[in-house]
């Protein structure tokens, strides 16, 4: 893994937020959304050494410019997004840890990640955004605050789970929002949504107005709708 420092922002305690593609693209979807409205500015560079696949454009292939962008804007780092995620663990690891110092370099208090939570219950078009967090404690007053807690004992992998585990083991608080989403493999912009207005009740801050996202879920919707068998379509 390659870090290429831009520049060096002025930040003091800033908040992170860090996700990176996941189950229904839900990570990537958020990142980019508040990179967008928040008019957010690069100032460093994950990038992969050893991508594990080549693009074939059908007759030539490209290698993959796989990367990741550490953004900011007043006291917040916003970290992530991409088209994957890392393809080895030695990678993932050292991503993590790089998350970890860039955090401490700006002593960064607190860290949110987010992603998709797949569940087999039917959802309707308002899926719940579950959150769990580095500390019993922390969990407590989050119920107590009214936010829902994750149902049950589950594992949790790649980056959207694993920096949770490094900010603990570094003395950084944090917590992780998981959308609910039944199909993982089309864009979950509803359980986007969800996490959004969630986070914005946790962080205190506006990300931007969401109704687009509205129109992208019955896009969504209507796609899948015309690949379904007749018997399936409502």
């Amino acid at each position: 893994m390659d870090f290429i420092q831009k520049s060096e922002p002025d930040l003091k305690k800033p908040i992170v937020i860090a996700a990176m593609q996941d189950m229904g693209n839900v990570g990537s979807i958020v990142i980019d959304f508040i990179n967008d409205k928040l008019n957010t500015k690069q100032f460093r560079v994950a990038k992969s050494s050893y991508p594990s696949y080549v693009l074939d454009y059908g007759g030539y292939i490209e290698l993959p410019d796989e990367k990741w962008e550490y953004r900011y804007t007043d006291d917040l780092i916003v970290f992530g997004g991409g088209r994957s995620q890392p393809q080895t663990s030695e990678e993932l690891h050292a991503l993590c840890q790089d998350v970890i110092d860039i955090s401490k370099k700006y002593s960064a208090k607190f860290i949110y990640t987010l992603g998709g939570f797949h569940t087999n219950r039917q959802l309707d078009k308002s899926p719940k955004t579950f959150v769990t967090a580095t500390s019993a404690q922390l969990a407590t007053q989050l119920e107590k605050s009214k936010f829902e807690i994750t149902p049950q004992k589950s594992l949790i992998t790649g980056f959207n789970g694993l920096i949770l585990g490094y900010a603990k083991t570094n003395g950084i608080q944090g917590i992780g929002l998981y959308g609910e989403l039944n199909d993982p493999e089309i864009p979950q912009y509803r359980a986007a949504k969800s996490i959004i207005k969630i986070l914005e009740k946790l962080t205190y801050q506006k990300f931007g107005d969401t109704t687009e996202f509205d129109m992208m879920a019955k896009d969504v919707d209507e796609k899948m709708k015309n690949h379904w068998p007749p018997k399936y379509r409502q």
